[in-house]
């Protein structure tokens, strides 16, 4: 059946899995549209019969819900990796490249084979031999793919609250790095830290 057909008639159900005959990994994102801090990808690869009511796209769940998911899927996965990628790297690369890199490096985190990679959105890029397919909305489709966003988001918020201990006028506790008003006002007023991206439109 084509990838779109198949993807279409689940709707917005979460399905354990796209194709139940090869070892799947679902990739994710988290921050590709934040005006400060890394870009963070998981990679999860779960049994074809996981289930979880909670489990959802993560822009869907509220923070308790993802922490509590974030464990269970640690437990539960048969390997899961996380990827990085810097504020340096995403102005020298752009944001699109590096949230190819930080894929790569989830990628690089998992202990056992592949045989199809499923990445949430509609582009990637790979000099690898890989099998893959993009799925639009595959966060709220597919349940690797909502894990790997659970991973990626609760990885990255962490981080960015760490970082707001030492940077607490920017609000990156509440924003996470998004350009909300009150980040924006913060960067007019104090100007940018080294973990904004300069790439990025911030003062206007």
């Amino acid at each position: 059946m084509p990838v779109t057909k198949q993807i279409q008639s689940l709707k917005n159900l979460i399905h354990p899995y796209f194709d139940d005959g090869l070892i799947e990994c679902g990739i994710d994102e988290a921050g590709r549209g934040c005006g400060a801090g890394p870009v963070v990808a998981a990679a999860v690869i779960l049994s074809s019969d996981f289930h979880h009511p909670l489990l959802n796209d993560s822009k869907k769940m509220n923070a308790s819900q993802r922490l509590i998911m974030e464990d269970i899927i640690k437990e539960n996965a048969i390997s899961y990796g996380i990827g990085v990628a810097d504020v340096e790297e995403i102005d020298a690369i752009n944001i699109l490249q590096a949230t190819f890199l930080a894929m790569h490096r989830a990628i690089d985190e998992l202990n056992l084979p592949v045989q199809r990679f499923l990445i949430d959105g509609n582009r990637f890029r790979t000099e690898r031999h890989i099998n893959y397919h993009t799925i639009i909305g595959g966060d709220g489709k597919i349940a690797s793919i909502a894990a790997a966003s659970v991973l990626a988001k609760t990885y990255r918020d962490r981080l960015m609250i760490s970082l707001h201990e030492d940077y607490p006028v920017y609000g990156w506790g509440d924003n996470k790095g998004y350009l909300t008003r009150k980040h924006r006002e913060a960067c007019a007023k104090h100007g940018l830290t080294p973990h904004h991206r300069t790439s990025f439109t911030i003062l206007k």
